[in-house]
């Protein structure tokens, strides 16, 4: 191999036994690959670069393909699920989220404090602590189904009522 022109067709060897190693169903893509490797030894070197090009070509497709189903295929299930649970999606706010909530308010309560008394003095202080305890107020209520009307009556326990 002078020059080092060898090369993509070592990788593609190197491809095709890495194929057989993972247990590969995919026969078409094996085929092509068998078919790109028969045309090369046929052609020469000279069209070696267009031929692995249009191989890899073929092979972005295939992965393309795959995806596009994966992706259509998780669509599907969130709308299952959506449309299962028409009553909207349930709290996920745990106990460490509401915690780390207050904790970083508090934190940032700090620096507000300072720029608040700093700039207006007391008043000031008063509105940045004013925000900080409406926006904790806000996520206590937003996290607690009861405030908002959002509990279930007794009647409505089951899932396939609304």
């Amino acid at each position: 191999m002078p020059g080092g022109r060898g090369f993509p067709t070592v990788v593609c060897m190197t491809a095709m036994d890495g194929m057989d190693a993972m247990g590969a169903h995919d026969a078409d893509l094996k085929k092509e690959l068998s078919a790109t490797l028969q045309a090369r030894r046929e052609l020469g070197e000279d069209y070696e670069s267009a031929l692995v090009d249009s191989f890899l070509e073929k092979v972005d497709q295939r992965i393309d393909g795959s995806v596009e189903r994966r992706v259509r295929r998780q669509l599907a299930e969130q709308q299952m699920v959506v449309a299962r649970d028409s009553r909207g999606p349930k709290s996920t706010d745990t106990f460490g989220e509401r915690f780390g909530f207050a904790i970083v308010s508090l934190v940032l309560a700090i620096p507000l404090s300072a720029i608040g008394g700093g700039v207006s003095g007391l008043p000031g202080l008063l509105v940045a602590w004013g925000g900080i305890v409406g926006v904790n107020a806000f996520q206590a209520a937003r996290s607690s189904a009861w405030l908002f009307g959002r509990h279930k009556r007794s009647g409505q326990d089951s899932d396939w009522e609304s």
